[in-house]
């Protein structure tokens, strides 16, 4: 019988694109906006878990109309290491400090990637929440429980309409380039 471990024959993780990710020692062969966009856009947020699908893609579209316009990039690549990690529920991240570390160190290289600063985060981070609690609303109906991180954020006074993951890949490639006259090669 062969082991688990020797069925593992390598310590990538191919993209989209055909690069490669390598988590056990955190680089990416070449962080491309095409992967990022692919991997956010099928992934839904919430592990599933609402009433449609909803994509991390397009919630980081509602981040970026949230901040100012200085913000807007850094706010629409915040959960950029999720196209490369997986989007981890809030509950599993605090009790695997490993995970956020890596996802940390994820966030620098595609930071570094694009040119991004994350310095200022508090007005990303309050975008983040609004976003989440329109969600709760809007995406989780069963979902009645009140969450003590939302109690005071307010929630978008529109109703969240789901994309399919390509029209949300697109309006997500839309909006990078559009903040980014020049991106890198």
């Amino acid at each position: 019988m062969v082991s688990r471990q020797k069925m593992i024959t390598t310590d990538y993780v191919s993209t989209f694109s055909g690069n490669r990710f390598y988590p056990l020692v955190p680089h990416i062969e070449q962080v491309a906006i095409e992967d990022i966009a692919h991997g956010l856009a099928y992934q839904c947020r919430f592990n599933g878990q609402t009433r449609e699908f909803y994509s991390i893609a397009q919630h980081s579209l509602i981040v970026a109309s949230l901040v100012p316009s200085r913000l807007r990039l850094a706010a629409l690549l915040h959960d950029a290491a999720e196209a490369y990690l997986g989007d981890m529920v809030k509950p599993l991240k605090v009790l695997l400090p490993e995970f956020s570390a890596l996802e940390e160190s994820v966030t620098d290289i595609i930071a570094s990637t694009f040119g991004i600063d994350f310095s200022d985060y508090d007005p990303i981070k309050r975008a983040d929440l609004i976003a989440l609690a329109t969600e709760k609303r809007d995406l989780m109906p069963h979902s009645v429980e009140t969450w003590d991180y939302l109690e005071l954020i307010p929630t978008l006074p529109e109703a969240i309409i789901p994309m399919s993951p390509g029209e949300a890949k697109i309006r997500f490639l839309e909006k990078f380039y559009q903040l980014t006259p020049c991106p890198p090669a």
